[in-house]
């Protein structure tokens, strides 16, 4: 079907009701909601009665960073140590908040990511990298583990791998 007068007149009205172009092709019928919004741009419709959607922020302004608490250090004593009691185990590290958003990381920043992307408190280590990597160096000393020395292989073993060549 063509774009008769009546039906420019009835597109024109719809659209400035506010009504989507799919809304507009369904009560005109014969046409897509494509043709409606190729028409209605033909027109110069631009202008609304009532958005569609409606207008959301572009973005978010990055929050302040928090300041980072560093740990006092503890008086070391000269007192030799009894051999005889074990020695506690290291409390699980809990990484601190970083410094860094994906909008302030930088190129020479460590992007050691910390904590759930999903959540809104989530952020990157934020430190100078080092020169040869993303990650400043004690990040980089947990991303890139040294390579397992292979374990000696017993007799029995390496027999039964020869075993497919014979």
């Amino acid at each position: 079907m063509g774009w008769t007068d009546e039906r420019v007149e009835t597109l024109k009205k719809l659209w400035l009701d506010g009504l989507s172009a799919s809304q507009i092709a369904k009560q005109l019928g014969g046409v897509t909601r494509n043709a409606v919004i190729g028409k209605v741009h033909r027109l110069g419709l631009s202008g609304r009665a009532a958005p569609s959607h409606p207008s959301r922020p572009a973005f978010k302004a990055p929050r302040p960073p928090r300041p980072i608490s560093m740990p006092t250090p503890r008086a070391r004593s000269l007192e030799p140590r009894p051999h005889a009691t074990p020695a506690p185990r290291p409390a699980p590290f809990v990484e601190l908040p970083g410094t860094a958003t994906v909008l302030t990381l930088g190129a020479h920043m460590c992007k050691w990511p910390i904590g759930d992307p999903a959540s809104s408190d989530f952020t990157f280590c934020g430190r100078r990298a080092s020169d040869e990597g993303p990650y400043c160096i004690d990040h980089a000393r947990v991303a890139y583990q040294p390579p397992q020395g292979k374990k000696k292989t017993s007799v029995a073993e390496l027999t039964r791998s020869l075993r497919r060549y014979i």
